[in-house]
């Protein structure tokens, strides 16, 4: 009987060592977290030269896509943040209901948001994301991770359209 429980004990720990080193491989950028919202793409690279002028610019056209994956739930994006690795931070400041499968786009620039036209907009002329690489977080009003991805130009956009899809 010992033997069968030092046999026991050393499978036990080996799988446990195999099962963490599992884990530890798995890349930050395909972490999976409880969340109904999660990032369904990003436009990290404006099409046309980058310009961040308030007037005539192109960050509103690099945005973010957040999507509502619950079948059954409305989600309210007031207290989200999204921040990139350099520490760039928003916070969706007011309420902005996602019905089940309802999108949002986090768009660069000023401009009036809208429910019916599914955008919010960082009122800020600066680009947020990196055209080579960069990480998003995207937080729950209680600071929990929502969703995190981590991309780099070469090996996440393979056609250089400057547009990368995560979730369906």
């Amino acid at each position: 009987m010992i033997i069968r429980r030092t046999v026991s004990a050393a499978a036990t720990t080996a799988a446990a060592v195999a099962a963490l080193a599992l884990t530890a491989a798995i890349p930050a950028h395909a972490a999976e977290y409880s969340s109904a919202l999660k990032i369904k793409g990003v436009q990290y690279d404006a099409p046309g030269r980058d310009s961040n002028k308030c007037s005539g610019g192109n960050t509103k056209n690099e945005y973010l896509t957040i999507k509502n994956y619950s079948k059954k739930s409305k989600v309210n994006l007031k207290g989200y943040k999204v921040r990139d690795k350099a520490g760039n931070t928003f916070v969706f400041k007011s309420n902005h209901i996602l019905e089940p499968g309802d999108y949002v786009h986090l768009r660069g620039g000023r401009g009036t948001d809208s429910d019916g036209k599914n955008v919010v907009y960082r009122q800020n002329c600066n680009f947020m994301w990196n055209n080579d690489k960069d990480t998003i977080y995207f937080y729950k009003p209680g600071g929990t991770p929502a969703d995190i991805h981590a991309y780099t130009k070469k090996a996440h956009d393979k056609d250089g359209n400057g547009y990368i899809k995560y979730h369906g």
